[in-house]
Protein backbone atom coordinates (compact mmCIF):
# COMPACT_ATOMS: atom_id res chain seq x y z
CA UNK A 1 0.00 0.00 0.00
CA UNK A 2 1.39 3.85 -0.79
CA UNK A 3 2.77 5.34 1.45
CA UNK A 4 1.21 9.01 2.26
CA UNK A 5 3.57 11.93 3.09
CA UNK A 6 2.43 14.68 5.22
CA UNK A 7 3.04 18.28 5.77
CA UNK A 8 4.76 18.44 8.84
CA UNK A 9 4.06 20.63 12.08
CA UNK A 10 6.93 22.91 12.23
CA UNK A 11 5.91 24.05 15.71
CA UNK A 12 3.08 24.87 17.59
CA UNK A 13 2.01 28.29 16.34
CA UNK A 14 1.65 26.58 12.62
CA UNK A 15 -1.05 26.98 10.58
CA UNK A 16 -0.26 26.45 7.19
CA UNK A 17 2.83 24.75 5.37
CA UNK A 18 3.91 25.57 1.87
CA UNK A 19 6.14 23.21 -0.24
CA UNK A 20 8.65 25.64 -1.67
CA UNK A 21 10.25 23.25 -4.21
CA UNK A 22 9.78 19.10 -4.73
CA UNK A 23 13.40 17.80 -5.44
CA UNK A 24 11.46 14.54 -7.19
CA UNK A 25 9.03 13.99 -9.83
CA UNK A 26 6.26 11.47 -10.65
CA UNK A 27 7.55 8.25 -11.87
CA UNK A 28 11.17 8.84 -9.80
CA UNK A 29 12.60 6.65 -7.41
CA UNK A 30 13.30 7.60 -4.07
CA UNK A 31 15.31 6.00 -1.19
CA UNK A 32 14.14 6.45 2.49
CA UNK A 33 15.85 9.13 4.59
CA UNK A 34 16.28 10.79 1.30
CA UNK A 35 14.99 14.35 0.68
CA UNK A 36 12.13 14.88 -1.35
CA UNK A 37 10.87 18.44 -1.01
CA UNK A 38 11.70 21.24 0.75
CA UNK A 39 8.71 22.51 3.07
CA UNK A 40 8.14 25.91 4.85
CA UNK A 41 6.23 27.76 7.21
CA UNK A 42 6.12 31.80 8.47
CA UNK A 43 9.65 31.31 9.74
CA UNK A 44 10.95 28.12 8.94
CA UNK A 45 12.09 25.91 6.44
CA UNK A 46 13.51 22.37 6.50
CA UNK A 47 14.06 19.55 3.70
CA UNK A 48 11.31 17.01 3.75
CA UNK A 49 12.99 13.30 3.90
CA UNK A 50 11.02 11.02 1.97
CA UNK A 51 9.84 7.94 4.90
CA UNK A 52 10.05 5.14 2.61
CA UNK A 53 11.77 3.69 -0.49
CA UNK A 54 10.25 3.57 -3.66
CA UNK A 55 8.69 5.42 -6.53
CA UNK A 56 7.03 9.06 -6.09
CA UNK A 57 3.69 7.86 -7.89
CA UNK A 58 2.10 11.34 -7.17
CA UNK A 59 2.34 14.81 -5.93
CA UNK A 60 -0.64 16.29 -4.45
CA UNK A 61 0.43 19.45 -3.38
CA UNK A 62 2.38 21.81 -6.35
CA UNK A 63 4.90 24.17 -5.63
CA UNK A 64 4.09 27.36 -4.08
CA UNK A 65 0.74 26.09 -2.36
CA UNK A 66 -0.08 26.28 1.05
CA UNK A 67 -1.87 23.41 3.15
CA UNK A 68 -2.73 22.62 6.94
CA UNK A 69 -0.35 20.42 8.82
CA UNK A 70 -1.07 16.92 8.33
CA UNK A 71 -1.82 17.12 4.41
CA UNK A 72 -0.85 14.37 2.27
CA UNK A 73 1.54 15.97 0.01
CA UNK A 74 2.22 13.00 -2.04
CA UNK A 75 2.31 9.25 -2.32
CA UNK A 76 5.11 6.84 -1.80
CA UNK A 77 5.09 3.35 -3.11
CA UNK A 78 5.60 0.67 -6.08
CA UNK A 79 6.02 1.24 -9.71
CA UNK A 80 2.44 0.88 -11.41
CA UNK A 81 1.32 0.60 -8.03
CA UNK A 82 -3.04 2.32 -7.50
CA UNK A 83 -3.31 4.88 -4.69
CA UNK A 84 -6.23 3.59 -2.47
CA UNK A 85 -8.31 5.96 -0.98
CA UNK A 86 -8.99 6.40 2.93
CA UNK A 87 -12.22 7.76 3.33
CA UNK A 88 -11.05 8.26 7.26
CA UNK A 89 -9.47 11.21 6.17
CA UNK A 90 -11.70 14.33 5.93
CA UNK A 91 -10.13 15.72 2.69
CA UNK A 92 -11.81 12.47 0.80
CA UNK A 93 -14.86 13.04 2.07
CA UNK A 94 -16.74 14.86 -0.79
CA UNK A 95 -20.73 14.91 -1.08
CA UNK A 96 -22.46 12.80 -3.55
CA UNK A 97 -23.74 14.24 -6.06
CA UNK A 98 -28.12 13.29 -5.82
CA UNK A 99 -27.36 11.72 -9.75
CA UNK A 100 -24.69 9.72 -8.57
CA UNK A 101 -25.23 6.75 -6.43
CA UNK A 102 -22.24 4.82 -6.94
CA UNK A 103 -20.25 6.21 -3.65
CA UNK A 104 -16.64 4.55 -4.43
CA UNK A 105 -16.51 5.48 -8.56
CA UNK A 106 -16.73 9.26 -6.14
CA UNK A 107 -14.17 8.59 -4.20
CA UNK A 108 -11.82 7.06 -6.37
CA UNK A 109 -12.34 10.38 -8.75
CA UNK A 110 -11.42 12.52 -6.21
CA UNK A 111 -8.34 10.31 -5.11
CA UNK A 112 -7.13 9.87 -9.23
CA UNK A 113 -7.92 13.78 -10.14
CA UNK A 114 -5.34 14.69 -12.91
CA UNK A 115 -1.73 14.97 -11.50
CA UNK A 116 -1.28 18.90 -10.36
CA UNK A 117 2.20 18.49 -11.68
CA UNK A 118 1.26 17.06 -15.32
CA UNK A 119 1.52 20.42 -17.34
CA UNK A 120 5.22 20.88 -15.77
CA UNK A 121 8.25 20.53 -17.79
CA UNK A 122 9.93 17.60 -17.44
CA UNK A 123 13.04 18.76 -15.86
CA UNK A 124 15.84 17.33 -13.19
CA UNK A 125 16.00 19.55 -9.70
CA UNK A 126 19.47 20.05 -10.46
CA UNK A 127 18.88 21.45 -14.16
CA UNK A 128 15.99 23.75 -13.16
CA UNK A 129 18.19 25.43 -10.79
CA UNK A 130 21.28 25.88 -13.11
CA UNK A 131 18.39 27.51 -15.52
CA UNK A 132 16.86 29.43 -13.03
CA UNK A 133 20.10 30.68 -12.07
CA UNK A 134 20.99 31.64 -15.71
CA UNK A 135 17.86 33.15 -16.07
CA UNK A 136 17.34 30.84 -19.08
CA UNK A 137 13.47 29.95 -20.81
CA UNK A 138 12.90 26.94 -20.39
CA UNK A 139 10.32 26.17 -23.06
CA UNK A 140 13.46 27.58 -25.79
CA UNK A 141 15.88 24.22 -24.26
CA UNK A 142 15.08 20.64 -26.17
CA UNK A 143 15.62 17.77 -23.29
CA UNK A 144 17.29 14.74 -24.30
CA UNK A 145 16.75 12.73 -21.18
CA UNK A 146 14.06 10.10 -20.84
CA UNK A 147 10.94 10.99 -22.27
CA UNK A 148 11.78 14.55 -23.31
CA UNK A 149 13.42 15.30 -20.00
CA UNK A 150 16.10 18.36 -19.76
CA UNK A 151 19.09 17.27 -18.04
CA UNK A 152 22.17 19.21 -16.63
CA UNK A 153 23.60 18.59 -20.08
CA UNK A 154 21.10 20.30 -21.91
CA UNK A 155 20.73 23.13 -19.71
CA UNK A 156 24.62 23.63 -19.88
CA UNK A 157 24.61 23.58 -23.70
CA UNK A 158 21.95 26.14 -23.82
CA UNK A 159 24.00 28.51 -21.41
CA UNK A 160 27.09 27.78 -23.97
CA UNK A 161 24.70 28.68 -27.19
CA UNK A 162 23.58 31.92 -25.25
CA UNK A 163 27.22 32.98 -24.33
CA UNK A 164 28.69 32.52 -28.32
CA UNK A 165 25.11 34.58 -29.11
CA UNK A 166 26.76 37.23 -26.58
CA UNK A 167 29.88 36.98 -27.49
CA UNK A 168 29.21 38.13 -31.67
CA UNK A 169 29.28 41.65 -32.29
CA UNK A 170 26.15 43.50 -32.78
CA UNK A 171 24.86 44.22 -35.92
CA UNK A 172 24.56 48.31 -36.60
CA UNK A 173 21.18 49.22 -36.39
CA UNK A 174 19.49 51.56 -38.49
CA UNK A 175 18.33 54.88 -36.69
CA UNK A 176 14.66 53.22 -37.32
CA UNK A 177 15.45 50.53 -35.81
CA UNK A 178 17.31 52.39 -32.59
CA UNK A 179 14.64 54.55 -31.92
CA UNK A 180 10.79 52.78 -31.77
CA UNK A 181 7.74 54.53 -33.90
CA UNK A 182 6.70 57.27 -30.97
CA UNK A 183 3.15 58.52 -31.12
CA UNK A 184 3.08 61.95 -28.34
CA UNK A 185 6.36 60.97 -27.09
CA UNK A 186 5.19 57.79 -25.48
CA UNK A 187 6.22 54.34 -27.04
CA UNK A 188 4.17 51.22 -27.41
CA UNK A 189 7.81 48.88 -27.54
CA UNK A 190 7.93 46.72 -24.19
CA UNK A 191 10.94 46.72 -22.44
CA UNK A 192 13.95 45.52 -23.25
CA UNK A 193 14.39 43.61 -20.21
CA UNK A 194 11.68 40.77 -18.91
CA UNK A 195 10.46 41.03 -15.79
CA UNK A 196 10.82 37.54 -13.32
CA UNK A 197 7.74 37.40 -11.10
CA UNK A 198 8.71 35.92 -7.79
CA UNK A 199 5.85 34.62 -5.42
CA UNK A 200 6.18 35.83 -2.29
CA UNK A 201 5.37 33.37 0.31
CA UNK A 202 6.97 31.77 4.03
CA UNK A 203 9.56 33.81 5.32
CA UNK A 204 9.24 36.65 3.36
CA UNK A 205 5.43 36.84 3.44
CA UNK A 206 5.67 36.91 7.45
CA UNK A 207 8.06 39.69 7.40
CA UNK A 208 6.58 41.81 4.45
CA UNK A 209 3.16 41.95 6.75
CA UNK A 210 4.89 42.16 9.37
CA UNK A 211 7.26 45.34 8.58
CA UNK A 212 4.34 46.93 6.97
CA UNK A 213 1.64 46.43 9.65
CA UNK A 214 4.64 47.60 12.35
CA UNK A 215 5.15 51.15 10.39
CA UNK A 216 1.38 51.64 9.62
CA UNK A 217 -0.03 50.34 13.39
CA UNK A 218 2.88 51.99 15.59
CA UNK A 219 4.20 55.83 15.98
CA UNK A 220 7.77 55.41 15.42
CA UNK A 221 10.82 57.66 16.08
CA UNK A 222 14.38 56.97 15.90
CA UNK A 223 17.12 59.03 17.82
CA UNK A 224 20.82 58.04 17.83
CA UNK A 225 23.63 58.14 20.02
CA UNK A 226 27.38 57.76 20.04
CA UNK A 227 29.04 55.75 22.52
CA UNK A 228 32.79 55.69 22.89
CA UNK A 229 34.00 51.95 23.18
CA UNK A 230 37.64 52.31 24.03
CA UNK A 231 37.64 50.98 26.87
CA UNK A 232 35.47 48.38 26.35
CA UNK A 233 37.40 46.98 23.61
CA UNK A 234 40.24 46.80 26.50
CA UNK A 235 37.87 45.02 28.52
CA UNK A 236 36.75 42.74 25.86
CA UNK A 237 40.45 41.45 24.71
CA UNK A 238 41.68 40.81 28.89
CA UNK A 239 38.43 38.77 29.27
CA UNK A 240 38.97 36.80 26.49
CA UNK A 241 42.49 35.92 27.76
CA UNK A 242 41.07 35.21 30.95
CA UNK A 243 38.12 32.91 29.86
CA UNK A 244 39.17 31.63 26.45
CA UNK A 245 40.83 28.47 27.34
CA UNK A 246 38.27 27.64 30.13
CA UNK A 247 34.95 28.35 28.84
CA UNK A 248 36.13 27.88 24.82
CA UNK A 249 33.76 30.91 24.53
CA UNK A 250 35.08 34.33 22.93
CA UNK A 251 33.06 37.25 23.93
CA UNK A 252 32.27 39.83 21.34
CA UNK A 253 31.22 44.10 21.71
CA UNK A 254 28.15 42.45 20.59
CA UNK A 255 27.93 40.02 23.65
CA UNK A 256 28.43 43.30 26.08
CA UNK A 257 25.80 45.49 24.22
CA UNK A 258 23.37 43.04 24.80
CA UNK A 259 24.12 42.90 28.51
CA UNK A 260 24.25 46.52 28.53
CA UNK A 261 20.75 46.89 27.29
CA UNK A 262 19.26 44.06 29.28
CA UNK A 263 20.40 46.39 32.12
CA UNK A 264 19.25 49.29 31.23
CA UNK A 265 16.07 47.94 30.84
CA UNK A 266 15.59 46.88 34.50
CA UNK A 267 16.24 50.42 34.75
CA UNK A 268 14.18 52.04 32.33
CA UNK A 269 11.28 49.27 32.38
CA UNK A 270 8.97 51.35 30.34
CA UNK A 271 11.12 50.65 27.11
CA UNK A 272 9.88 46.82 28.22
CA UNK A 273 6.77 46.92 27.21
CA UNK A 274 3.93 46.77 23.96
CA UNK A 275 1.24 49.13 23.12
CA UNK A 276 -1.78 45.82 22.61
CA UNK A 277 -5.83 46.85 22.39
CA UNK A 278 -4.89 50.43 23.95
CA UNK A 279 -3.47 48.92 26.93
CA UNK A 280 0.44 49.39 27.41
CA UNK A 281 1.92 45.59 28.93
CA UNK A 282 4.66 46.59 30.99
CA UNK A 283 7.05 43.34 31.56
CA UNK A 284 8.33 42.04 34.26
CA UNK A 285 11.08 40.37 32.42
CA UNK A 286 13.27 40.71 29.65
CA UNK A 287 13.18 37.91 26.76
CA UNK A 288 15.72 39.56 24.44
CA UNK A 289 14.80 39.20 20.50
CA UNK A 290 18.48 39.38 18.66
CA UNK A 291 17.92 39.51 14.76
CA UNK A 292 20.03 37.46 12.53
CA UNK A 293 20.07 37.21 9.22
CA UNK A 294 19.63 34.26 6.56
CA UNK A 295 19.91 34.27 3.17
CA UNK A 296 15.81 33.97 2.82
CA UNK A 297 15.04 36.59 5.19
CA UNK A 298 15.24 37.24 9.09
CA UNK A 299 14.53 35.95 12.01
CA UNK A 300 14.42 36.66 15.55
CA UNK A 301 15.25 34.16 17.91
CA UNK A 302 14.72 34.98 21.72
CA UNK A 303 16.84 34.98 24.90
CA UNK A 304 14.29 34.11 27.40
CA UNK A 305 14.78 35.78 30.69
CA UNK A 306 17.59 37.52 30.04
CA UNK A 307 17.82 39.61 33.09
CA UNK A 308 18.56 36.37 35.43
CA UNK A 309 21.60 36.03 32.70
CA UNK A 310 25.14 36.79 33.17
CA UNK A 311 27.65 38.39 30.43
CA UNK A 312 28.75 34.98 29.63
CA UNK A 313 25.41 33.29 29.83
CA UNK A 314 24.50 35.58 27.36
CA UNK A 315 27.22 34.96 25.28
CA UNK A 316 26.47 31.55 25.00
CA UNK A 317 22.91 31.81 24.64
CA UNK A 318 22.74 34.08 21.38
CA UNK A 319 26.16 32.46 19.76
CA UNK A 320 23.57 28.93 20.62
CA UNK A 321 20.46 30.98 18.81
CA UNK A 322 22.52 32.14 16.14
CA UNK A 323 23.94 28.87 14.93
CA UNK A 324 21.19 27.13 15.00
CA UNK A 325 18.84 29.81 13.16
CA UNK A 326 21.28 29.50 10.33
CA UNK A 327 20.96 25.76 10.36
CA UNK A 328 17.45 26.04 10.15
CA UNK A 329 16.65 24.36 13.55
CA UNK A 330 14.86 27.04 15.30
CA UNK A 331 11.02 26.72 16.75
CA UNK A 332 8.53 28.61 16.16
CA UNK A 333 8.50 29.14 19.82
CA UNK A 334 12.12 29.91 19.69
CA UNK A 335 11.16 32.94 17.71
CA UNK A 336 8.18 34.50 19.72
CA UNK A 337 7.77 36.37 22.86
CA UNK A 338 10.48 38.85 22.51
CA UNK A 339 10.16 41.93 24.68
CA UNK A 340 12.74 44.54 22.96
CA UNK A 341 15.04 43.94 20.40
CA UNK A 342 18.93 44.64 19.03
CA UNK A 343 19.50 44.70 15.29
CA UNK A 344 22.98 44.84 14.75
CA UNK A 345 24.24 45.63 10.88
CA UNK A 346 27.88 46.74 12.25
CA UNK A 347 29.29 43.69 10.28
CA UNK A 348 28.33 45.58 7.28
CA UNK A 349 29.74 48.61 7.53
CA UNK A 350 26.82 50.56 8.29
CA UNK A 351 27.03 53.85 9.98
CA UNK A 352 23.70 54.77 10.24
CA UNK A 353 20.18 53.06 10.12
CA UNK A 354 16.57 53.26 11.59
CA UNK A 355 15.73 50.10 12.43
CA UNK A 356 11.70 49.23 12.36
CA UNK A 357 10.14 48.30 15.41
CA UNK A 358 9.02 44.42 15.70
CA UNK A 359 5.73 44.26 16.66
CA UNK A 360 4.50 44.68 19.38
CA UNK A 361 6.99 45.90 20.92
CA UNK A 362 8.17 49.40 22.31
CA UNK A 363 11.65 49.41 21.39
CA UNK A 364 14.69 48.40 19.03
CA UNK A 365 17.92 49.04 19.36
CA UNK A 366 20.11 49.47 16.08
CA UNK A 367 24.05 48.65 16.43
CA UNK A 368 26.10 50.59 13.76
CA UNK A 369 29.31 49.81 12.59
CA UNK A 370 32.72 51.00 14.87
CA UNK A 371 35.25 53.59 13.83
CA UNK A 372 38.38 55.01 15.14
CA UNK A 373 38.10 58.55 15.19
CA UNK A 374 40.19 61.82 16.56
CA UNK A 375 38.39 63.31 19.40
CA UNK A 376 38.89 65.81 21.78
CA UNK A 377 39.43 64.50 25.16
CA UNK A 378 39.80 68.31 27.47
CA UNK A 379 42.18 69.86 25.46
CA UNK A 380 44.15 66.88 23.76
CA UNK A 381 43.09 65.12 20.36
CA UNK A 382 42.94 61.27 21.22
CA UNK A 383 42.01 58.64 18.71
CA UNK A 384 39.05 56.23 20.18
CA UNK A 385 37.19 54.32 19.05
CA UNK A 386 33.09 55.14 18.68
CA UNK A 387 30.06 52.89 18.15
CA UNK A 388 26.57 54.41 16.54
CA UNK A 389 23.50 53.21 18.40
CA UNK A 390 19.79 53.97 16.73
CA UNK A 391 17.27 53.32 18.98
CA UNK A 392 13.61 53.47 17.53
CA UNK A 393 10.65 53.62 19.89
CA UNK A 394 7.08 54.01 19.62
CA UNK A 395 5.98 57.23 20.24
CA UNK A 396 2.32 56.07 21.49
CA UNK A 397 4.35 54.52 24.92
CA UNK A 398 7.89 56.12 25.61
CA UNK A 399 8.17 59.85 24.90
CA UNK A 400 11.05 61.46 23.17
CA UNK A 401 12.87 62.72 27.10
CA UNK A 402 12.45 58.76 28.40
CA UNK A 403 13.24 57.23 25.56
CA UNK A 404 16.97 59.35 25.39
CA UNK A 405 17.56 58.55 28.95
CA UNK A 406 17.41 54.55 28.04
CA UNK A 407 19.96 55.32 25.19
CA UNK A 408 21.96 57.40 27.74
CA UNK A 409 21.95 53.95 30.35
CA UNK A 410 23.07 51.98 27.82
CA UNK A 411 25.74 54.57 26.60
CA UNK A 412 26.98 54.71 30.02
CA UNK A 413 27.51 51.01 29.87
CA UNK A 414 29.14 50.85 27.16
CA UNK A 415 31.87 53.52 27.97
CA UNK A 416 32.14 52.29 31.88
CA UNK A 417 31.88 48.69 31.18
CA UNK A 418 33.51 47.48 34.18
CA UNK A 419 29.75 48.31 35.46
CA UNK A 420 28.50 45.50 33.40
CA UNK A 421 30.43 42.95 35.65
CA UNK A 422 29.16 43.89 39.01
Amino acid sequence: MAVEVVMPKLGMAMKEGIVSIWNKEIGDTVSKGEPIASVNSEKIEIDLESPAEGTLLKIAVPEGEGVPPGTVICYIGNQGEEIMADTSKPELQKPIEANNTDTNVKIEQHVNQPNLTSNRLKISPVARKIAEAANLDLETIQGTGPGGRITKEDVQEAIKKLQTTKDQPEPIKTQIQQEPERENGLSDSPPAEEVKQVPVNGMRKVIARRMFDSIQNSAQLTMTMKADVTKLLDLQKQSNEAIQNQEQIKLTITDFITRAVVLSLKKHPQMNSAYIDEQIHLYQTVHLGLAVALDKGLVVPVIRNADACSLLELSKNSKSLAKRAKDGQLTNEEMQGSTFTISNLGAYGIEHFTPILNPPETGILGVNSVTDTPVYIGEKLERRTILPLSLTFDHRVVDGAPAALFLQTVKQYLEEPIMMLL
